[in-house]
């Protein structure tokens, strides 16, 4: 509720300062998409080392059904986490079959291969990439810039509240998935696969599910963003973004959801604020990690 109502406070301020709600967005989306791969990592141990690739998976999607069909841009962004989890389902099998450094091996392989994939396709823009529809909300253009009471509303705002929505939504059923049975069950076999088998738990069932819920996640948060930047292209979804998720879950803290908010902050911002460090960001991000890791295990 306090990441909520600072992101409400936030908007509120900069109503009409089209960078910082943008910034706002970027960092709601991502967290999103970390809900995701906290699922996965941090309550089943699936490692998952592509989160960008499903990510672009849902950005291309929406890109694509945007622009060619008369779907309702709600369902588009729904239909893109599906694809997301559908596409992830591939990797499904080499990842039971192999474990730690392996299994994420696959994953970053997998990411390569997505982003050479998008770049040599011709169909989905190429290198150039895709412009991306603004979404279309009950009639409503959300890329149509409105007044109220007489002040000049960004664009942004919209964006801004959808985002914070679908962060608040997915972060609640995360939450009550923490809490439940299947939240024990995950963590189980996270902590211990030979003592879930002993007890009857489906490790194989119980990974599935985390992995498919977790690009999901990704899926659509990946599918709003592209409608906020307009415009998706390859370099959109390194090996490197993947790695920029990755830092975010494990500053604030493996399977710690409350965390992730202001570890996207730091991520996602402080390079803004500190343009000079560019070149250095991910030597930074991998020494926070590792302080992280050393002296705080918990995350922030």
């Amino acid at each position: 509720w306090l990441a909520v109502g600072s992101a409400l406070a936030l908007i509120a301020a900069f109503y009409n300062s089209h960078f910082v709600l943008l910034m706002l967005c970027g960092v709601l989306l991502y967290s999103t998409a970390c809900l995701g791969l906290t699922v996965q990592f941090g309550y089943s141990g699936v490692a998952n080392f592509a989160g960008a690739a499903f990510f672009g998976i849902g950005s291309y999607a929406t890109a694509v059904l945007a622009t060619h069909t008369a779907i309702p841009h709600v369902l588009v962004i729904l239909i893109s986490g599906v694809s997301a989890a559908v596409i992830g389902s591939l990797l499904i099998l080499p990842v039971l079959r192999t474990r730690g450094h392996y299994a994420a091996l696959v994953t970053i392989a997998f990411g390569i291969l997505f982003k050479t994939f998008i770049e040599v396709n011709d169909v989905l823009g190429g290198p150039q990439g895709l412009k991306v529809p603004g979404l279309n909300l009950f009639g409503f253009s959300l890329n149509d810039g409105f007044s109220l009471f007489g002040l000049e509303i960004s664009f942004y705002v919209p964006y801004a509240l959808l985002s914070l929505a679908m962060f608040a939504g997915v972060y609640a059923l995360v939450n009550a998935l923490e809490r439940s049975w299947v939240g024990l069950s995950m963590d189980v076999v996270r902590t211990d696969e030979t003592a879930a088998s002993t007890f009857g738990l489906h490790i194989v069932r119980w990974k599935i599910v985390a992995f498919t819920m977790g690009n999901f996640f990704a899926g659509i948060a990946g599918g709003l963003y592209g409608m906020i930047i307009a415009f998706v292209a390859p370099n959109n979804f390194t090996f490197g973004d993947s790695l920029l998720m990755l830092s975010i879950v494990i500053l604030g803290g493996l399977g710690n959801i409350a965390g992730l908010i202001p570890a996207a902050m730091i991520v996602l911002i402080l390079p803004e604020k500190l343009q000079f460090i560019q070149e250095y960001r991910f030597l930074l991000y991998a020494a926070l990690v590792i302080v992280i890791l050393l002296f705080r295990p918990q995350g922030l």
